[in-house]
């Protein structure tokens, strides 16, 4: 299976930032060895291809450095050319899977997910919106009727894309949610499921299989062309700003029931780790690769003869 990351400029973040920016070079390290695993550097993602999900004003403020203080405070990096690069190749990782699951079946991102961005702003650590331009992108590759959802199960609700899609029939946005969580604010996706403080697995997975079981019966008539899949591991019980419990066994499960649903309609996958804040970052990035491992064997099972 094919992997793609965004590591060539790294973040340059103060001692103390709640943006765990070492998470990303720490699983690329853990999975880069793997034999089953090809991991690739993305390409960055070009103005004229951010602003098919993006408005001009906004991609240009973040290229030539023309965001606000403002600005910068609610994405929550301060502008640097290592900011921007990192945010293209984020993007392109995710166009690169996308590509990649359309013609394998899954491929991923280990990084991604940055769903909080909308068309004409960043928010919550996210600058661009990588599931969003991915999409897009797609519509005009291949042709304007595909469809694709976007299976969001970061413990934020991805209002950024929701925003972008709203009132669009070729994109479906479900968002799985901590209610009381970041954003504060929240955008209305196709179908958002809000769970309560504490949450753990049992009840997660019960609300994941009444949310996926009603997708299939609204969309199975007229199945998705590709899947985003937001892989989060900030569910987990010990992330700093999850507010849920679900166990390491419990966001496995998540994987699973997804893939396995997802595999059995042949709908291809384009995954993004998303968020992941543990108090333990190790914990974190042993939650992501086991994300990759059952991705993985999923792909396996996809291009079984």
């Amino acid at each position: 299976m094919k992997a793609f990351h965004a590591e060539r400029a790294p973040l340059d973040l103060p001692p103390g930032h709640t943006f765990p920016s070492t998470k990303y070079r720490r699983l690329r390290t853990r999975v880069e060895a793997w034999p089953d695993l090809a991991v690739r550097e993305a390409e960055p993602a070009s103005d004229a291809v951010l602003v098919l999900a993006h408005t001009a004003a906004y991609v240009q403020a973040v290229a030539g450095n023309g965001l606000t203080l403002a600005e910068q405070r609610a994405i929550g990096f301060p502008w640097s050319e290592a900011m921007v690069e990192r945010s293209r190749r984020s993007v392109g990782a995710t166009i690169a899977a996308a590509r990649t699951a359309l013609a394998e079946g899954i491929a991923a991102n280990l990084a991604g997910g940055t769903h909080h961005a909308r068309a004409d702003r960043g928010s919550g650590f996210c600058v661009f919106n990588d599931v969003a331009v991915a999409a897009r992108l797609l519509q005009t590759e291949a042709t304007p009727s595909l469809r694709a959802c976007v299976v969001d199960l970061d413990v934020h609700q991805g209002d950024g894309t929701a925003a972008i899609f709203a009132g669009d029939p070729g994109v479906y946005t479900l968002s799985l949610h901590g209610e009381k969580n970041f954003p504060f604010r929240k955008a209305t996706s196709d179908l958002d499921v809000a769970l309560p403080d504490g949450c753990g697995d049992e009840a997660y997975l019960a609300a994941l299989d009444a949310a996926l079981a009603a997708l299939w019966t609204e969309h199975d008539a007229c199945p998705f062309g590709i899947a985003f899949y937001l892989a989060g591991a900030d569910p987990h019980e010990g992330d700093r700003l999850g507010r849920l419990r679900l166990t390491q066994a419990g966001l496995l499960e998540r994987d699973r029931r997804v893939l396995g649903a997802l595999h059995a309609r042949r709908i291809p996958v384009a995954l993004s780790m998303a968020g992941g804040y543990g108090r333990d970052i190790d914990v974190t990035v042993d939650i992501q690769a086991a994300t990759l491992r059952e991705a993985i064997a999923s792909w396996q099972r996809w291009n079984r003869p």
